[in-house]
């Protein structure tokens, strides 16, 4: 798979998190983060993440947790409707998959089993999956592994 290495700045987001089995349910949580940024008119020039917090092949399925969030600006003041934190930026390998469950997965296997000859090494920060812009007319991710520098 063919990835470029980016440095991610810090990012202040606004999040909302599900606990339970990674699939479907993860969409729902999405959909409401962005309906809650489209009532504020912070959607049209978005960055969303998904970022599941846990590896299902090492944790329970009940006890997976994934984060659905959007970038906000420093001075954006937020309610108490939705979660508010920082994530620290860094060096990643950023792969760009078409948006499909399939291409997703598949994505994924080839990302981890090719890792190792890429000579970086994942660091211990979750992997992110970024979107930006409408999906309807952008019908690509971008999975951001993150990597020792």
């Amino acid at each position: 798979m063919i990835f470029k290495v980016e440095t991610l700045s810090n990012y202040r987001i606004a999040y909302i998190r599900r606990v339970g089995q990674y699939g479907p349910a993860n969409i729902e949580v999405m959909e409401k983060v962005k309906e809650w940024a489209k009532e504020r008119n912070l959607l049209e020039s978005a960055i969303l993440l998904a970022i599941p917090l846990d590896n299902p092949e090492t944790t329970l399925p009940q006890n997976c947790r994934f984060d659905a969030c959007i970038v906000i600006s420093k001075d954006y003041q937020i309610d108490h409707s939705i979660n508010e934190s920082e994530l620290s930026g860094g060096t990643y390998l950023v792969y760009k998959v078409k948006h499909t469950v399939e291409d997703v997965h598949k994505a994924y296997a080839e990302i981890f089993s090719t890792l190792q000859s890429t000579g970086y090494q994942m660091s211990n920060k979750p992997i992110l999956e970024r979107y930006t812009g409408d999906l309807v007319n952008n019908p690509f991710c971008e999975i951001c592994i993150p990597v020792n520098s």
